[in-house]
């Protein structure tokens, strides 16, 4: 119960790695708000926030547009009223598109943008409003990926993004971390969600992405949840600033 009396809000957890980290989040004894456009996960079941409630915890859902400031003030305030403090959150919420930059429509740049960054800036901007008000030294954690520090071949929008994610989060961990506000990201590598479905079902792109993993398995949403956890807990407040790979060892090449 390392996260136990805390409440987090998790931003694209209907699925995929946003759905592991909510689950986790309150296997630890969080309180957890589940933010996303969809209630119900892609790959099916029931919706996150129903199966933490099915186990005991204490979760709500909150339809969110991460790059509507309406919406994301919207999820702050209602999960203030209803968990009466946030000492955790983690910007996850993201879209994929893999486009060579000559073939990149601008509504598709624009749209990478506004949800994979903009959504991490309005996140982020009222979590350290909320924090710095109600004098909570509380964790930022956001999602990027090995593309915000390599590139990512084919993927201009998303390398863009993702490289924009990695730096502000160091440069917020610069101006509050003196104010007791922890900020890291985590990057992961090729993770078995949705987003990575296309790619893992293609035999000749399945057999280079686990080629180019040392560790020789692709990763697991869990993986990354169980980082998250630890980021979240007291157990890594002297962690600050930090892009945490978490990619099976590509990145080591």
């Amino acid at each position: 119960m390392r996260l136990e009396g805390k409440a987090a809000i998790v931003t694209g957890a209907s699925s995929g790695i946003g759905r592991s980290i909510a689950l986790r989040f309150a296997e630890e004894g969080a309180q957890v708000t589940v933010a996303d456009v969809r209630e119900d996960p892609r790959e099916g079941g029931k919706p996150t926030h129903e199966l933490i409630q099915e186990k005991g915890g204490e979760a709500i859902f909150m339809d969110t547009d991460v790059s509507s400031k309406e919406d994301v003030q919207k999820m702050f305030y209602e999960t203030a009223e209803k968990f009466g403090k946030i000492d955790i959150v983690v910007n996850n919420a993201g879209v994929f598109f893999q486009d060579k930059v000559e073939d990149l429509e601008e509504e598709e740049w624009d749209r990478v943008i506004n949800i994979d960054l903009k959504g991490v800036y309005l996140c982020t901007k009222e979590a350290v409003e909320h924090m710095l008000a109600e004098d909570i030294e509380g964790s930022i954690i956001n999602i990027s990926s090995i593309a915000g520090l390599l590139g990512y071949r084919g993927a201009a929008a998303y390398s863009a993004a993702k490289g924009g994610v990695s730096n502000f989060t160091r440069e917020v961990a610069l101006d509050y971390g003196s104010k007791g506000i922890n900020v890291n990201a985590i990057c992961p590598g090729v993770i078995k969600t949705q987003m990575t479905a296309e790619f893992r079902e293609d035999p000749q792109m399945k057999e280079f992405m686990e080629q180019n993993t040392p560790y020789k398995r692709l990763g697991e949403p869990e993986d990354i949840a169980n980082t998250a956890v630890f980021l979240a807990s007291d157990e890594s407040n002297f962690i600050h600033g930090e892009n945490l790979v978490v990619d099976g060892g590509w990145t080591i090449h």
